[in-house]
């Protein structure tokens, strides 16, 4: 069994920061690459951030430059420092790991979600 916790959402007034964490326990061999996601009311999912196990990046173009996703592998975690927020990022944040839990068993895990509001 794998879970995966995120933390570190909260409400924030536009132009200010926040940093998520997500953390990964259980019967985990590796991970591959983390990401996060995103979805606001009445909208669907939406790919966020990603990041490799050798720490290659790649963000959404909506996000690039005020978003940075990082990862530390020896705590199965992953982080999404927020700068330069937006209104419009206002949404529950979901992280995804691609997890092995044998050399042979792999398959995605989600977290729960963690709320981020950005207003005045």
């Amino acid at each position: 069994q794998v879970q995966l916790v995120e933390s570190g959402g909260g409400l924030v007034q536009p132009g200010g920061s926040l940093r998520l964490s997500c953390a990964a326990s259980g019967s985990i061999f590796t991970i591959y690459d983390m990401g996060w996601y995103r979805q606001a009311p009445g909208k669907q999912r939406e790919w966020v951030a990603l990041i490799t196990n050798g720490g290659n990046t790649n963000h959404a173009d909506s996000v690039k430059g005020r978003f940075t996703i990082s990862r530390d592998n020896a705590k199965n975690t992953v982080y999404l420092q927020m700068n330069s927020l937006k209104p419009e990022d206002t949404a529950v944040y979901y992280c995804k790991g691609d997890v092995y839990t044998s050399s042979w068993s792999r398959r995605d895990y989600w977290g729960q979600g963690t709320q981020v509001t950005v207003s005045s």
